[in-house]
């Protein structure tokens, strides 16, 4: 428990960085300015390649996560993510459409739309943008692969899949970095909020068999 404990808190600090640097990059950039320079086209192999790696924050994944958990026989830990599930869907869907409905999207807000980049055949949406709902599904998964693997490279090396859905979703148009950041943040949240209440139950259970 203590050693996926220091790899979930290690991910957490990694993650948190990261939205900083956007968040940071954001303010002192400016929002347009700083979508425009990781929008950059990189060739039409980067458009079909993001172009489908961005599915990998799709909700379909929660399937594959479950598939590890199984693989792993982390099967006590399948409590995990449908406390993920559960948080992540009503974090996000709370802000896109409740709090910040109107949020615009990078197409509603760049007057010049011939700056920006997009793809052939993506539907580009143009409100409800923060969070981003993929980067916040592909970092949950990225702390949770935390926990399953007791391997410290996973911290470091783990991140990086994650890191790409977040930048997909930049490169297509569809969010913001800071949208990107938001989902992190919101990952973490969630995340946190999954091993605190499934810890929370596994004590019930315990306390129970101690009594009986």
């Amino acid at each position: 428990m203590n050693f996926w404990m220091n790899n979930f808190k290690a991910g957490i600090v990694l993650s948190a960085l990261v939205a900083a640097v956007l968040l940071l990059l954001t303010y002192s950039l400016g929002n347009n300015n700083f979508f425009l320079l990781v929008n950059g086209n990189l060739g039409k192999a980067a458009d079909y390649f993001f172009a489908y790696y961005t599915y990998v924050g799709d909700g379909w994944c929660w399937v594959i996560c479950l598939l590890l958990f199984l693989l792993y026989k982390k099967k006590k830990e399948i409590l995990l993510l449908v406390f993920g599930f559960v948080y992540t869907t009503i974090v996000t869907q709370v802000f896109k459409y409740l709090i910040l409905p109107d949020a615009p999207r990078p197409m509603s807000t760049i007057a010049n739309k011939a700056l920006v980049h997009t793809v052939e055949g993506v539907d580009i949406h143009l409100i409800s943008s923060f969070p981003s709902g993929h980067s916040t599904t592909a970092f949950t998964f990225y702390l949770f692969a935390c926990i399953i693997f007791n391997n410290k490279w996973v911290v470091y090396l783990g991140i990086i899949p994650a890191l790409m859905v977040g930048y997909s979703r930049v490169y297509l148009a569809q969010h913001f970095p800071r949208d990107v950041a938001g989902g992190i943040i919101a990952a973490i949240i969630c995340s946190v909020l999954s091993v605190i209440t499934y810890q929370a139950i596994q004590r019930r259970r315990d306390r129970k068999k101690a009594i009986a």
